[in-house]
This record gives structure tokens, C-alpha cells and sequence, in this order.
């Protein structure tokens, strides 16, 4: 049986950075993973399970001893904002009733949805759950990324395909996926549909080039060590 491996936990600390950045003495380490996983949640649910829709799909987190910073990569950000700021600053306040401290956000525009492997995912889960045809999908999806520029796209669905009796596997590949090269930035998402019929699970892997080719629209935040890094050659 083959040995899976996350993609981006496969690279974190060698050319990916932590999505949370912070330090805290081991009695307080646990509570603050909570809370940063309540954070992820309670975004979550407030702006891409219900209206808005707001497209997010990355949240990093960064602690100081005042504040606590959030960064929301997101493709539409000026639904996230809301207008003149109501929006942000509703949800600023719901978090810092949550937390107990001061909370800041700011929000990255997601310049091409299309190479944002958890934003496809989120974009398939949805399209079937209105019956749309897995098969046209997956393809229009997979011509989609490379069409953005991506170098390659792997689209994987598991579950009870088409309402069939037994689930199954299907995929769809364009491009080359170097999974066991870390000098390659694969970037991978997840995501369920619910449909009348069962659970399905999709996964996306989208490969983009090497890390020193990365951008500067690929920045998530000015904090140290926030950008991923080309790892130098020895």
C-alpha cells in the first residue's frame, strides 16, 4: 500500500513556513492550538459556508504578546471587507469575544483562483453537490488550472460517484505532479460534497514550478518567515 504524505506538511520548516507563527511556554502551548483552530473554524463558517461566500482560503495566525494578527488569503476581498469596513470589523469583534484579546486582520487578494488547489476543490464539492457530472468537471477544472499557467494538476474524487451503489476512485492528471521533489511548490486542497447520495472527497494538487520562481503576489504577510523559500543547494 502506498505511503501518502500531505503535501504541504511534507515541506514545512524546508521551504514552506507554519500557517501559525508563534511561541508560548509548554503549559500554554495546548490551549493557544485550540484557539487557533477555533479561529480557523468559527472563519470558516462565518465566511465561506454561508453568505458572503467570500472564497478564503488560507488563514494564518501570528501572536505578539499584545495582539494576536490574522491574515485571511482570499479571493474576494472586498466581500470580506464589507462595505466601508463593516464587515471586518464585525468580524474582528466576534473573534476578539472569542479569544479575550486583541485581534487585527488583514486580507491578501488571491490574484488567480484558478491555481488555488483548496479553492478548486471547494469549487468541485460545490458543483456536485447540484448533480453537476463529475467526469466534465474534473476535466473543465484540470483545463482551467492550466490554462492559468499552472505546470501540472492532479483532480482525484472518492466516494459514491454518479449515485452508484459502490464508491470508487476517479482522477484526472495534466502536467507532471513531482510529489517527492521539495524544491517543487505543490500546492494541495481537500474538500467534501454532501450529496443526496453520500459524502464525496476531493483532492487537488496543483504544481506551479519551483520555489525560486515564486512571486511577490504569493506573499502572504510582511512577518518574518512568512514567504516560502527556495532552499539553498549544497
Amino acid at each position: 500500500m502506498g505511503q501518502k504524505v500531505h503535501p504541504f506538511g511534507f515541506r514545512v520548516g524546508i521551504t514552506e513556513v507554519h500557517k501559525s507563527r508563534w511561541y508560548a511556554p509548554k503549559a500554554l502551548y495546548g490551549e493557544l492550538l485550540i484557539e487557533d483552530q477555533m479561529i480557523r473554524d468559527h472563519i470558516d463558517r462565518r465566511l465561506n459556508r454561508r453568505p458572503p461566500f467570500a472564497a478564503v482560503s488560507d488563514i494564518h495566525i501570528e501572536r505578539t504578546r499584545e495582539e494576536l494578527k490574522i491574515v485571511i488569503k482570499t479571493a474576494r476581498p472586498g466581500l470580506v471587507i464589507g462595505p466601508k469596513g463593516a464587515e471586518i470589523d464585525r468580524l474582528t469583534s466576534d473573534l476578539q469575544d472569542l479569544t479575550g484579546r486583541k485581534v487585527s486582520i488583514s486580507c491578501v487578494e488571491i490574484a488567480n483562483p484558478d491555481l488555488d488547489a483548496q479553492l478548486v476543490a471547494e469549487s468541485i464539492a460545490e458543483q456536485l453537490a447540484k448533480r453537476a457530472g463529475f467526469r466534465r468537471v474534473m476535466k473543465m477544472k484540470a483545463d482551467a488550472a492550466m490554462a492559468a499557467g499552472a505546470k501540472g494538476v492532479k483532480i482525484q474524487l472518492s466516494g459514491r460517484l454518479g449515485g452508484h451503489e459502490m464508491s470508487r476512485s476517479e482522477d484526472i492528471r495534466a502536467g507532471a505532479i513531482p510529489l517527492q521533489t521539495l524544491q517543487a511548490n505543490v500546492d494541495y486542497g481537500f474538500a467534501q460534497s454532501y450529496t443526496t447520495y453520500g459524502v464525496i472527497g476531493v483532492k487537488v494538487w496543483i504544481y506551479k514550478g519551483f520555489y525560486n520562481q515564486v512571486t511577490e503576489g504569493d506573499v502572504e504577510s510582511k512577518a518574518a518567515g512568512a514567504r516560502p523559500r527556495a532552499r539553498g543547494r549544497r
